[in-house]
């Protein structure tokens, strides 16, 4: 497996918080056609609301509370997908031809295998997802990565990502789809 370093993501200065004091990822892709990622919140977890663990399942809605997030594309593509990962277990995925133009996907062959681990200090999530289940293109193609959390505490809404480029959050923007990810060697 190729190993990245640990990429931070920043807090979108329209909603800050003490909280929370960082949030890391780190992302790796096999030749086996898996994307793993963990994500690292590092704050005073127990001022964050994290959903209660749940039996896997497709959720709803689940960027309106604390979940971590992954925007997929091909490189050169306008179509994306979008995983949502709730500490729950609850995930969702969406197909996109374009900029918020799709709708989830309810299919459970797209269930990311979802870890979590939490300390008063520290939240990670280990997020797997399978790329052949995307398309036969995606194993082998070059990939632009959105990576973002939206992270629910008791003093605020905060939302964190790879790169902002708007008043208001907004990760569907492909400018923020700012991680290139080549294909494994052979």
């Amino acid at each position: 497996m190729t190993v990245e370093p640990w990429i931070d993501l920043s807090c979108h200065p329209s909603t800050h918080t003490e909280t929370v004091r960082a949030i890391q990822v780190l992302v790796r892709r096999s030749a086996g056609a898996e994307l793993q990622m963990t994500f690292r919140l590092d704050g005073d977890i127990p001022r964050i609301s994290i959903p209660s663990p749940v039996a896997p399942r497709i959720g709803s809605d689940l960027w309106r509370h604390t979940c971590f997030e992954a925007f997929i594309a091909l490189d050169g593509q306008q179509a994306y997908h979008e995983f949502n990962f709730a500490p729950s277990g609850e995930w969702c995925v969406y197909a996109l031809s374009g900029y918020r133009n799709g709708s989830p996907l309810a299919d459970e062959a797209m269930r990311p295998d979802i870890r979590v681990r939490s300390t008063q200090s520290r939240l990670e999530l280990d997020a797997l997802i399978r790329l052949d289940r995307l398309s036969a293109v995606h194993p082998r193609a070059v990939l632009r990565i959105g990576l973002s959390a939206v992270i629910e505490a008791s003093d605020a809404l905060s939302y964190w990502a790879l790169r902002h480029h708007a008043d208001k959050p907004d990760f569907h923007d492909a400018d923020g789809f700012a991680l290139l990810l080549e294909p494994p060697g052979p």
